[in-house]
């Protein structure tokens, strides 16, 4: 069974860093493409960052580009989120997701991890 398992979010100030974790299983993913997407309470799921997980180039939102970046340790099984110089504006739950194409549409990636929050103070 496939599963994703989000965990580093927290509570941190404006201009400060979080590391993301997603902890994956079920599979060795080596066919999918992963991504890290965001939602905030009243809004759409708005997506962040994405790569294959066999490499490649790793494409990002506008809004995250420079201060978000996306990697993975296969030997451990874990895609990660380096967020940095965080804004007020960045919190949302975030969450990690596998697809079979590489895309940005939320609807395109097939497992979804719970999310985990992420809070920036002002």
């Amino acid at each position: 069974q496939v599963q994703l398992v989000e965990s580093g979010g927290g509570l941190v100030q404006a201009g400060g860093s979080l590391r993301l974790s997603c902890a994956t299983s079920g599979s060795t993913f080596s066919r999918y493409a992963m991504g890290w997407f965001r939602q905030a309470p009243g809004k759409e799921r708005e997506f962040l960052a994405a790569r294959w997980w066999s490499g490649g180039r790793s494409i990002y939102a506008d809004s995250v580009k420079g201060r978000f970046t996306f990697s993975l340790d296969g030997a451990k099984n874990t895609v990660y989120l380096q967020m940095n110089s965080l804004k007020p504006e960045d919190t949302a739950v975030y969450y990690c997701a596998a697809s079979s194409a590489l895309a940005v549409e939320p609807s395109r990636y097939d497992y979804w991890g719970q999310g985990t929050q992420v809070t920036v103070g002002s």
